[in-house]
């Protein structure tokens, strides 16, 4: 039986992948990828040769879908990666994998890295409940922070980018009564950092400066 793979990259640092991840890599002809460019860079780094890589990306999800259920049905094996982390966490994949379990396609999920779970254990913020958000939208976004309203006693956790991260932190101080908030960046990587403090503080701390990298935000709502 074909069997559609979710696995796990690093999420910055090239030897957070495990070996069960690698050896699917090698041993799949085809690997569907956010960004084939990317994917050949961990690919090399481990020294993985032949590879057809198949470009896999929002918003063209349904248009390249029909490819790779194709060569599923004909017996193809395929890994679905993503630039970084676990695939569909914020990443495509969603709409690929619904069809694969519609078609009887067996999916196999590996398990390996994520920014939000490295973020929230190293975060000193409770771990016991969390909410996981992904990107705040850009338009219509009262309703988004209405629905996190309702989290109490919930650790929440944002994706944001660096041009957007001080009217996030501003929201977060108005809406939520400044509560405890962190800053994950660079995670796994030789510059990681953790910025802790009410959203205030952190608002202050930010002032003239410019961040790198996707953001992990967490804040814990009580």
């Amino acid at each position: 039986m074909s069997t559609l793979y979710i696995v796990p990259t690093p999420i910055g640092n090239l030897k957070d992948i495990t070996l069960r991840s690698l050896d699917v890599l090698k041993r799949v002809e085809y690997i569907a990828c956010e960004d084939t460019r990317r994917t050949r860079i961990l690919l090399e780094h481990y020294d993985i040769k032949g590879k057809k890589l198949l470009s896999y990306y929002h918003p063209k999800e349904k248009e390249k879908m029909k490819g790779i259920i194709k060569l599923l049905k004909e017996g193809k094996e395929v890994a679905l990666v993503s630039d970084a982390g676990t695939p569909l966490i914020s990443d495509p994949g969603y709409i690929l994998v619904k069809e694969c379990i519609k078609e009887g396609i067996k999916v196999e999920a590996l398990p390996g890295p994520t920014a939000l779970i490295t973020a929230l254990t190293a975060s000193g913020l409770p771990t016991d409940r969390f909410i996981f958000m992904g990107f705040p939208p850009k338009k219509k976004t009262k309703k988004f922070w209405e629905s996190i309203k309702g989290c109490k006693d919930f650790t929440v956790i944002l994706y944001e980018s660096p041009e957007r991260i001080n009217k996030t932190l501003e929201v977060i101080k108005d809406y939520f009564n400044d509560p405890d908030t962190v800053i994950a960046r660079e995670l796994t990587k030789i510059n990681e950092e953790f910025i802790r403090g009410k959203a205030s503080i952190l608002l202050k701390e930010l002032e003239g400066t410019k961040l790198k990298g996707e953001l992990v935000v967490l804040f814990r709502l009580c």
